[in-house]
């Protein structure tokens, strides 16, 4: 059973990439018996969203990389 911290460490990375089997079901069984995680991931999701929404495009198509500029 994942504690809290773990829970949310595995939110976050579901934002950046597909969770592996194992991880997925261990993170939704805990979210079916933790409310206050069920709100802290669809926090998570509802700022990821409005990060996408806002970020800033670039003419290459690609994301910038940690210390890189936007044009």
């Amino acid at each position: 059973m994942l504690m809290c911290q773990q829970a949310t460490r595995l939110m976050s990375l579901k934002l950046d990439r597909p969770l592996r089997l194992g991880e997925r079901l261990s993170l939704r069984l805990h979210l079916a018996m933790c409310g206050a995680c069920r709100e802290c991931d669809r926090q998570f999701t509802l700022l990821h969203g409005v990060g996408e929404r806002f970020a800033p495009e670039r003419q290459d198509g690609k994301e910038p990389q940690d210390g890189e500029e936007t044009k």
